[in-house]
């Protein structure tokens, strides 16, 4: 299993409430909208940062995890024409896309 995990902040001038609803209530739902999702991503999730008394403040606005089972899937995902044409120009409505960190890995459940 690979999975990818996208640290990301919202595009200047939205508000993190924009920002969330935005992510939650259109961009998902686009993500998981075209065939290629439920073909080949093994998991996709969207979290965002809550208070956390007595913890730094968030490192970011948003957290996106998307679980491949193989590279061919990530490649067949991501270069589908649905990615590219629907779910890509999406993104840079509200994220802003120099700040997007990528963590990549092969995830062990450990308990």
């Amino acid at each position: 299993m690979i999975k990818f995990v996208y640290l990301v902040d919202r595009v200047p001038g939205m508000t993190f409430e924009e920002f969330v609803a935005y992510h939650r209530e259109h961009h998902a739902p686009l993500f998981t909208s075209i065939p290629e999702a439920r073909r080949y991503v093994r998991r996709y999730t969207v979290s965002h940062p809550v208070p956390a008394p007595g913890y730094p403040g968030p490192a970011c606005d948003g957290v996106t995890e998307i679980w491949f089972d193989s590279w061919a899937d990530h490649d067949a995902f991501f270069g589908s024409a649905n990615y590219r044409e629907l779910v890509n120009p999406d993104e840079s409505r509200f994220i802003d896309l120099g700040s997007v960190r990528t963590v990549v890995t092969d995830e062990k459940v450990v308990l």
